[in-house]
């Protein structure tokens, strides 16, 4: 969360706004562009972040047309769940998975397939209600502000160095982000310098706590909520209940995919803690069917996911939740098609 509000402060996104808006693309083009960058970028930051960003970037150079606007920001919530189910770090749920021992670094690459499928399949079809022609949306030239690029560089390190305490060193990854927020705290005291040899305001000059102050800590409490709350179920037996129910009655497969359904409404942070809680007896091949599934389920109704839910914030009177819900059969097309893409690809690994 620091390094994404210490990229917006350096106006990152904003020059990559900017970059479209000068490239003229049409919207057909903007549709795949956004999509494609969403669905990369959610894999080393989070979704909801991801989505947000760049529905914000097609609300700018949509010229308010709700014809592109409604189906792009459908495509970006689908791109951004998608995205982020083939990482380590691109949603809470394959953190968890991850730092739970449960699939190592490389294997997560094995869902990069059926994540793509995820997001294609859905947006290849929506792609044909895409209206011809081009936004008339302009926008002043934005730079970089100074040490955008270190600081870019440094998230990328930071990821790097969180894989590799965990693969060759067997510490938690946590030590390694923790390690990259250090780094960027060095990167910020040299920028403050800098802002104050060139006598800079204080309000003005780079405060790398300012960007701590942003973090979402309304997000972080949610998520100690559903941690807590989960963690009650288990201690009254509900859990075990539901452990017998779905992975003894159905069988993991069967399982994996209603929970991922069951994602769409409930959010899917509290759903993988409950699965990992229950620990049923699962092989590599199931626990990355129950990630793909948790993280690309909250794709089928606008309130399932994080990122849907941010991205109706963008354009409330546009993009709502009937809106979303027209899309869903599409949607649901896409999320069998990457569990069959999983299922090809465990068959043939096997």
């Amino acid at each position: 969360m620091t390094y994404i509000n210490t990229l917006q402060e350096r106006l990152v996104f904003a020059a990559l706004r900017t970059w479209l808006i000068k490239k003229g693309f049409g919207f057909r083009s903007l549709f795949w562009v956004t999509g494609i960058i969403t669905f990369f970028l959610s894999a080393v930051a989070d979704n909801l972040t991801s989505a947000l960003l760049m529905a914000t970037v097609v609300d700018a150079v949509a010229g308010g047309n709700r014809r592109f606007i409604v189906p792009a920001f459908v495509n970006i919530v689908i791109a951004a769940n998608a995205g982020g189910a083939w990482s380590p770090f691109g949603d809470i749920t394959t953190l968890m998975v991850w730092t739970a021992g449960k699939v190592e670094t490389a294997r997560f690459l094995t869902l990069f397939p059926p994540s793509v499928v995820n997001w294609f399949v859905p947006a290849l079809i929506i792609f044909f209600s895409i209206p011809k022609g081009s936004p008339e949306a302009d926008t002043d030239g934005v730079k970089m502000k100074k040490g955008a690029r270190r600081i870019i560089f440094l998230g990328f390190l930071t990821i790097a160095i969180a894989v590799l305490f965990h693969h060759m060193l067997h510490l938690p990854p946590f030590l390694g982000m923790m390690t990259g927020l250090g780094l960027l705290m060095f990167m910020g005291y040299m920028l403050q310098r800098s802002d104050r040899s060139y006598n800079v305001t204080h309000e003005e000059e780079f405060n790398i706590f300012r960007k701590i102050e942003r973090a979402e800590f309304d997000t972080l409490f949610f998520f100690f909520g559903s941690i807590t709350a989960v963690g009650a179920l288990q201690y009254i037996g509900y859990l075990a209940k539901i452990n017998l129910l779905l992975y003894d009655g159905l069988g993991n497969t069967y399982a994996n995919i209603i929970i991922g359904l069951v994602s769409a409404v409930i959010d899917n942070i509290p759903v993988i803690y409950a699965v990992l809680q229950m620990n049923p007896p699962m092989d590599v091949s199931q626990w990355l069917l129950i990630t793909l599934t948790a993280g690309t389920g909250g794709s089928l109704l606008s309130i399932g996911s994080a990122a849907g839910v941010a991205v109706m914030g963008v354009r409330r009177d546009t993009y709502t939740f009937s809106a979303h819900l027209k899309w869903m059969p599409v949607i649901a097309l896409g999320y069998f098609a990457s569990i069959g893409c999983w299922w090809v690809i465990d068959v043939w690994m096997k």
